[in-house]
């Protein structure tokens, strides 16, 4: 692990230096890809198993590069499933990311999955990367305060709720997903709408008045210095698939060849 306080998490510590962490999406789910955009300077990586084939295996070799690289390993699982949560803080996470919380009691379900009794339902297990092998000593007791729980708001349902989630005690952080978003207010894929972009600076606005940190991913770097100004606490641009299809757009453009799919394609 590369913080030397085993009950300390990163991301907490990152966030509380006032600057904004930038990140970026995982979505190839190769460990030298993960590795390598750490050391190019990303504060945070988000290891994806919603959206892309990262399995386990994956996920704990992901792990292990982006630990090696310096940057923070943030885990976007599947679903909001208290097994899947099990099952990547076992193996080394310590900030997970749940997919399309709705409401204060799903938070509270995602929340319950990160913590032991009695704050949590998180089952109990000594030896695993998570308790560095048996070495933290302390593990069972320091687990809960070591990890971070981030919900995503990703329709406006759930961010017309976004007062009474952030009022959920163990929510660390909100986290807008502009994607989906931009389905369910009808701009599928269009997430620079103005329907969409307004509902994104006042998601912003709220969270600050509650006092939660908030998150967001935009493809662009151009884009995300917006979403920086309008707020947001945390921002991630792009993705590692999304930077690499839009250069070889450009290296193909150079040439007079065109790829075959345009280079801005998607939120990420």
């Amino acid at each position: 692990m590369q913080n030397n306080d085993p009950a300390a998490n990163a991301f907490r510590a990152r966030l509380a230096t006032g600057q904004v962490p930038i990140g970026t999406w995982l979505m190839s789910g190769a460990s030298s890809t993960a590795e390598a955009l750490g050391y190019a300077g990303f504060d945070w990586l988000v290891i994806d198993m919603e959206h892309v084939p990262v399995e386990f295996r994956d996920t704990l070799q992901l792990l292990q590069a982006v630990d090696c690289s310096g940057a923070i390993p943030v885990v976007r699982l599947a679903a909001n499933d208290p097994v899947l949560a099990k099952r990547a803080l076992d193996m080394g996470a310590r900030t997970l990311m749940f997919p399309f919380v709705q409401d204060a009691e799903e938070a509270r379900r995602a929340v319950s999955s990160v913590k032991y009794p009695p704050q949590g339902m998180r089952g109990y297990a000594a030896m695993h990367r998570g308790s560095r092998y048996g070495t933290w000593s302390r593990y069972g007791t320091q687990a809960n305060d070591a990890t971070v729980c981030i919900v995503q708001l990703e329709t406006p349902e759930a961010v017309s709720r976004l007062e009474e989630i952030a009022a959920v005690p163990g929510v660390d952080a909100l986290f807008i997903g502009p994607g989906d978003l931009s389905a369910a207010l009808g701009n599928i894929g269009n997430i620079g709408h103005a329907e969409v972009q307004k509902m994104i600076r006042d998601a912003a606005r709220r969270a600050r008045a509650a006092g939660v940190p908030i998150g967001i991913v935009g493809p662009t770097p151009e884009m995300v210095s917006t979403f920086i100004d309008a707020g947001y606490h945390f921002v991630a641009v792009a993705s590692d698939m999304g930077m690499m299809m839009r250069q070889a757009s450009a290296f193909l453009a150079a040439f007079n060849r065109q790829s075959s799919g345009p280079a801005n394609a998607g939120p990420y």
